[in-house]
């Protein structure tokens, strides 16, 4: 069965990528085994770390997946420092990582009007410089992410469909 990872850039229970990461799950149901990565329990990068069991097993989860789910808020105009520092744990050895060949699918949230497109390119950015696969699609990015969310559910049927079926593609090209 298709294995997916999913990484929320946000640590914040009640946020709209964790709500909207929990429906994505939802929509593939039993078509993929998914899983989502608490990235908060990584200690700060450091590369003198050589031996930490939860970075170990975060790479292990990266290096599993058949494809990387990224629900992420746009912090500071960029990703969430939390992400990237999941990211960089992951990202080594430099152009060897786990990341090397990884297909990714991206979706970007913010409370503003630009649903986080910026955090999206700086991703996408990212992940290119780890020789990874960015989902060649149309961008998924949320506006107003926050007023989509009610008791923890994220609500909007027009952006879950429309990211549904770009998750459909990306499960397509994965099997």
């Amino acid at each position: 069965m298709t294995k997916l990872l999913f990484l929320p850039g946000s640590l914040r229970a009640a946020s709209s990528s964790r709500a909207l990461t929990r429906k994505l799950v939802d929509l593939v149901g039993d078509r993929a085994s998914c899983e989502t990565a608490d990235i908060g329990a990584l200690p700060h990068y450091n590369a003198d770390v050589t031996d930490d069991a939860t970075v170990d097993a975060f790479i292990a989860s990266v290096g599993a997946a058949d494809g990387v789910v990224f629900v992420t808020p746009e912090y500071n105009y960029s990703v969430p420092g939390v992400l990237k520092n999941a990211i960089d744990w992951a990202s080594r050895p430099a152009f060897e990582s786990v990341f090397k060949g990884k297909p990714c699918f991206i979706v970007t949230v913010s409370g503003g009007a630009t649903g986080g497109i910026r955090a999206q390119g700086h991703l996408k950015y990212i992940l290119n410089g780890m020789l990874a696969v960015p989902h060649a699609d149309r961008e998924i990015v949320v506006p107003f992410a926050n007023k989509k969310v009610t008791d923890g559910v994220f609500e909007d049927a027009d952006v879950l469909a429309f990211a549904g079926a770009q998750l459909d593609d990306f499960l397509a090209g994965l099997g």
